[in-house]
């Protein structure tokens, strides 16, 4: 049984874990090629390779596909920084009583939690840095461009996917499952709880 004392242990040890969880998931992400070379990297959205498979024949778009991965992921990179403050307040909002739940539960528990508590937020939060980000990296102007080029082909039907809607869920698609990564790394291998307090809170999940 947990003690009151211990609960509010397991709270900030958990708050502790997630915090480590968040930073480096938000270094790993934000760096040069973060989004690009991992796992997580953001593809071009379903409804536009119909837009890119008749593009590719129009000159000067031969390469449309790689040149929209690369600014999307450039994008989801600048704006994966900018992000870290929301995380790290919805992470001080845990309660104890969240925080001895999560400990006892699932392996992506904590992560689970912090996407139910946040996500919507977070998206909100999110859209203007990306839609930014987008601007940056001339994403939403080269965007505009193919669309307008596979517009005038005759017979189509008219298209517009909206980058930034599906490259903001893709970016907090890729930080949810990296923390989680994170998260059952410190469940399942003591060498990663690094201070004492996460030692003495994640081994009572041990037993």
């Amino acid at each position: 049984m947990i003690t009151a004392k211990g609960e509010d242990r397991t709270a900030m040890g958990l708050k502790a874990a997630l915090d480590e969880g968040v930073q480096s998931a938000v270094k790993q992400l934000a760096k040069e090629n973060g989004f690009y070379d991992s796992p997580f990297r953001i593809l071009v959205p379903e409804d536009a390779q119909k837009v890119i498979s008749k593009v590719k024949m129009v000159p000067g778009f031969q390469d449309v596909e790689e040149k929209l991965i690369t600014q999307m992921n450039q994008a989801a990179e600048l704006a994966a920084d900018k992000a870290a403050p929301i995380f790290l307040d919805a992470i001080k909002n845990m309660t104890i009583k969240d925080g001895v739940n999560i400990l006892m539960g699932e392996q992506d528990a904590a992560t689970v939690y912090l996407e139910d508590k946040t996500r919507r937020e977070l998206y909100k939060e999110f859209l203007p840095v990306i839609r930014t980000s987008l601007e940056e990296t001339n994403a939403l102007t080269y965007w505009k461009s193919v669309v307008s080029a596979y517009n005038k082909i005759p017979f189509v039907k008219k298209q517009n996917p909206e980058l930034d809607d599906h490259v903001n869920n893709k970016a907090l698609d890729g930080m949810f499952d990296l923390i989680e990564e994170k998260e059952r790394g410190i469940r399942n291998d003591k060498s990663l709880r690094n201070t004492e307090l996460l030692q003495e809170v994640f081994a009572k999940q041990d037993k």
